[in-house]
């Protein structure tokens, strides 16, 4: 696979370097520190183009691909997290989503509102559905014209539209408590209620396989929105690694840079060799999605995992390196480390894509729920786990 970049990507990445050291570097600690969303961070992306740029051009977008935003995403992430997500929610998810099975005026509408600046969400979380996205209980029932929405979401990030000529600020939606979280402060993770929320039925989103396989669909979606995830944590990774060895290469310590302590190099040197392969397996992830499509699914996963990881460990050696410095919150190396920790959380815990990339590897489903656990014993002999199981099916059925 060549990961050549054409002029185009190569231009299309030094603007966006340029961008992120000269206009998102300088505010990213405070942005952190006030927990207020960079409205002119937004402005400045989307006068750049960098907002909706996977968005095709007949919509008015620039029609690039997923390898692009990464480029741009990386960038940001270096010197701000909080930019670097604006990005990965204005070109990938739900955005991605609406693109790919929406109706033309879904399209039109969605793509207007991206270009302008604003930013979708996809709501899957609920406070007893996380991992579990399966047992999420929010409803929405058909009456008339209308679809009425009830349930709670939670750890919903950004900002959620509230007015746009369809719903003109409806009834029913109350954004609640806004979490204290540890890192990448200035996205809020709020919670959302829906309480007998009416949204009209052209708003909904029918994949061409049908509701039936809805789920499935959106989860398709989502693998772009964990390749930009994984590029966010890359990014922040590489970030702290490059202050790493500037700082080692001037601090003295014993009369000589702390460079020259061969500690201090194998951990760089362990640092730059994680960096190089999250990004390959990042930017093939990327290069997997056919034009108009979605990343590869495992390849997303994978792409995930390891740099979720990768960015926990660099960032925590990067602020080691820094030693007392670092620790302290005049320099952003603790601010790298917290906002590098919700990767392996967020969007997928490691854990659970972990397993998904072992059922890929293994050629068979490993479910997480006790019954399914039980299937899979049945599999490898055993009868009397197959038998009760039966039984209880057939009491279930009479």
């Amino acid at each position: 696979m060549d990961f050549e970049l054409s002029p185009a990507q190569k231009d299309l990445q030094t603007r966006a370097r340029a961008l992120a050291e000269t206009h998102m570097a300088p505010r990213a600690a405070e942005v952190d520190r006030t927990e207020a969303y960079p409205w002119d961070h937004v402005e400045r992306l989307r006068a750049a183009g960098m907002i909706g740029m996977t968005i095709a051009k007949e919509l008015g977008g620039q029609g690039l691909g997923y390898l692009e935003a990464v480029l741009v995403i990386e960038e940001m992430a270096k010197h701000c997290g909080a930019s670097a997500r604006i990005v990965v929610e204005t070109n990938m998810g739900a955005i991605g989503a609406i693109l790919k099975y929406g109706t033309p005026a879904q399209r039109k509408l969605a793509a207007e509102l991206v270009l302008s600046g604003d930013k979708p969400a996809i709501c899957i979380t609920e406070p007893q559905a996380g991992s579990a996205a399966t047992e999420m209980t929010t409803r929405a029932d058909k009456r008339g014209d209308v679809y009425i929405l009830n349930g709670r979401k939670h750890w919903i990030t950004g900002f959620i539209l509230v007015r746009h000529p369809q719903l003109n600020t409806p009834k029913g939606l109350i954004i609640g408590k806004r979490e204290p979280a540890l890192g990448l402060r200035g996205i809020p993770e709020s919670e959302l209620i829906f309480d007998n929320l009416e949204v009209p039925v052209e708003m909904l989103l029918v994949p061409p396989r049908g509701l039936r396989h809805g789920f499935a669909d959106l989860m398709d979606a989502y693998n772009g929105q964990r390749v930009g995830a994984a590029t966010v944590a890359l990014g922040l990774a590489q970030g702290a690694y490059e202050k790493a060895v500037t700082y080692a290469n001037r601090r003295e310590q014993f009369g000589r840079p702390i460079a020259e302590f061969q500690g201090l190099q194998w951990m760089m040197a362990d640092m730059s060799i994680a960096l190089e392969a999250s990004r390959a397996l990042i930017w093939k992830a990327a290069l997997s999605a056919p034009p108009g499509g979605f990343p590869d699914a495992v390849l997303a996963a994978r792409a995930k995992i390891l740099a979720a990881d990768t960015a926990i460990k660099v960032t925590n050696d990067a602020l080691q390196i820094w030693g007392a410095a670092g620790y302290s919150r005049d320099n952003p190396l603790e601010r790298y480390l917290r906002d590098a920790r919700m990767f392996t959380i967020a969007g997928g815990t490691a854990q659970v894509l972990r397993t998904f990339v072992a059922s890929s590897i293994l050629g068979r489903k490993l479910p997480q729920t006790r019954d399914g656990y039980l299937t899979v014993g049945d599999e490898i002999g055993r009868p009397d786990l197959r038998r009760d199981k039966q039984s209880s099916r057939a009491k279930a059925r009479t």
